[in-house]
C-alpha cells in the first residue's frame, strides 16, 4: 500500500437514483455553445463549428438543495444542462459505439461567474476562474440507462422564482451525445466515472441570493436549488 504525506482527498460520489451506491466521479467535461440559440445570445455564429470543451473539478459538484453565492463576482448566471455519466471509456471511440459507454443521465447546472469569464475572454485567458469554482456544479441523482434509455429529445427547462428563464429541447443539441463522446475520446482517454455536461439552451441570466431555481430535463429528472 502506498504511503502519502497526508490523507488523500476522498473520491466524490454522485447519488444514483434507486440505490445507495454512489457513482465515483473522475472528471467533468463541459461542452460550450451546444445550442444554436445560446450561441447567438452569447454573440457567436451558431453554425456547426468544431465543438470545444472546458472542465470543472469533481469537488465543484454539489448535491444538496443550496448553491452558495460565490465570492469575487456580481454576475452569476445559471446554465441548465443534461449530464451524461460514463460507465466506460477509451480512446477514439466510434460514434456508433459511444452510447455503450453511458451509465446514465442527470440534471445539472453549470453555474458561471459571467463577469470573470468575460474578463478572461477579453484577455485571452482560460475560463477556470469563471467556471470551476466551489459549488459551481449543482447536480441531481443519476438515472441509469436501464430506467431512462438514451434521451435524444425532451424539454430542458429552468424556472427562477416560478418564471421560465430557459427552455429548449434535447433534439436541439448541435453535437449529439454520441458525437460528444466520440470527439472527446480523440483528445482524452475517457474512463468510467467521467461526466459530460451537454450544453445549455438560451435564456442564461443572473441570479441573486434568495432566488429559487427549478431545473428539469424531460425523461431524466428535476431538482430545486436555492441561491444562498
Amino acid at each position: 500500500m502506498p504511503t502519502y504525506a497526508f490523507p488523500p482527498a476522498p473520491t466524490v460520489g454522485a447519488p444514483i437514483s434507486g440505490t445507495d451506491a454512489l457513482f465515483p466521479v473522475r472528471r467533468i467535461y463541459c461542452i460550450g455553445r451546444n445550442y444554436a440559440a445560446h450561441a447567438i445570445e452569447m454573440g457567436h455564429d451558431p453554425n456547426r463549428e468544431p465543438p470545444f470543451f472546458f472542465q470543472k473539478n469533481p469537488d465543484n459538484l454539489v448535491f444538496g438543495d443550496a448553491f452558495p453565492y460565490p465570492p469575487r463576482t456580481a454576475d452569476v448566471h445559471h446554465e441548465m444542462e443534461m449530464v451524461v455519466a460514463l460507465a466506460s471509456g477509451g480512446k477514439n471511440i466510434p460514434v456508433e459505439r459511444a452510447l455503450d459507454c453511458v451509465f446514465g443521465y442527470a440534471v445539472g447546472l453549470d453555474m458561471t461567474r459571467r463577469d470573470l469569464q468575460g474578463q478572461a475572454k477579453e484577455m485571452g485567458r482560460p475560463w477556470e476562474v469563471g467556471k470551476a469554482f466551489e459549488h459551481s456544479a449543482p447536480m441531481g441523482p443519476i438515472m441509469p440507462v436501464a430506467r431512462v434509455g438514451h434521451p435524444s429529445s425532451g424539454a430542458v427547462e429552468l424556472k427562477v422564482n416560478g418564471k421560465v428563464r430557459q427552455s429548449g429541447d434535447l433534439n436541439q443539441l448541435i453535437w449529439k451525445v454520441p458525437e460528444m463522446i466520440s470527439y472527446l475520446s480523440e483528445y482524452f482517454e475517457l474512463a468510467a466515472g467521467d461526466l459530460i455536461m451537454s450544453g445549455t439552451p438560451a435564456g442564461v441570466a443572473a441570479v441573486v441570493r434568495g432566488d429559487v431555481m427549478e431545473g428539469s430535463v424531460e425523461g431524466v429528472g428535476a431538482f430545486t436549488v436555492r441561491v444562498v
